[in-house]
């Protein structure tokens, strides 16, 4: 169980309060209201890729077209307004428009956004890329991955560990899913790192997510994603 240990110590080393300033977590932490914070878990999420600083400045200046609340910003349809500047890399200001409009009419559908998944995971990113496109004329995004067409959906898999595990760094908002039912948030770096463990055989995907979370529930079964952290931490620092 040496690797466990090795893991268990990265986790306890990263996830620490003092994280979050480094971290798109630190955007929906800035909320209290639920809505407000569902809202900027899934935005902040979705230009989570590429530099963290560029991350970051992008998604300040994505909340400060917001306002004081995200959902207030959503519901009243301010991202009518929007043009086509660009957010962050290949995210554009239409494409902040596409999110907003497919979350207002969760919202009015389902009431709460944490319902579109208490089903499962897998399950439930489609059903919430589904209605998206939905709320959308039926255009699908290149910004909301599809698990059916084998994608690991790194980015909201992010966004589902932030809402739903409960730690110094995760916010632990939504009740109806257990931890143990989330999927590793697989990016690259990730990854890599994996694969050095052995933890992993192949570098990508869906299957590739869901065989890295099955190892993980070996060390850890009621919280597996906890070790994202680790392998962050391990990452970074090899």
């Amino acid at each position: 169980m040496a690797l466990k240990k090795q893991l268990d110590a990265w986790y306890r080393k990263i996830s620490r309060p003092e994280f979050i300033a480094s971290d798109p977590v630190r955007f929906p932490r800035r909320f209290s209201s639920p809505a407000d914070v569902e809202i900027a878990a899934f935005l902040a999420s979705a230009i989570a890729w590429g530099r963290r600083d560029l991350i970051l400045r992008s998604a300040g200046r994505m909340f400060s077209l917001m306002g004081a609340s995200p959902y207030d910003y959503v519901m009243s349809g301010g991202w009518k307004k929007l043009g086509t500047l660009c957010v962050h890399r290949t995210f554009f200001e239409n494409d902040l428009a596409y999110f907003c409009k497919g979350l207002r009419f969760c919202y009015k559908k389902y009431g709460a956004l944490e319902a579109l998944f208490s089903g499962g995971v897998w399950g439930g990113i489609s059903r919430f890329r589904n209605e998206m496109a939905s709320a959308n004329g039926g255009k699908y995004t290149k910004h909301i991955a599809d698990p059916e067409a084998g994608s690991a959906c790194k980015r909201l898999n992010l966004a589902l560990r932030w809402l739903v595990r409960s730690d110094a760094v995760d916010m632990g908002l939504w009740k109806s899913i257990s931890p143990a039912a989330l999927y590793i948030p697989l990016d690259l770096h990730v990854a890599r790192t994996a694969l050095g463990l052995g933890l992993l055989e192949r570098a990508n995907g869906r299957k590739a997510a869901a065989e890295l979370t099955e190892k993980l529930r070996d060390f850890c079964p009621e919280d597996p994603v906890k070790y994202d952290f680790a392998l962050f931490g391990m990452g970074v620092n090899s």
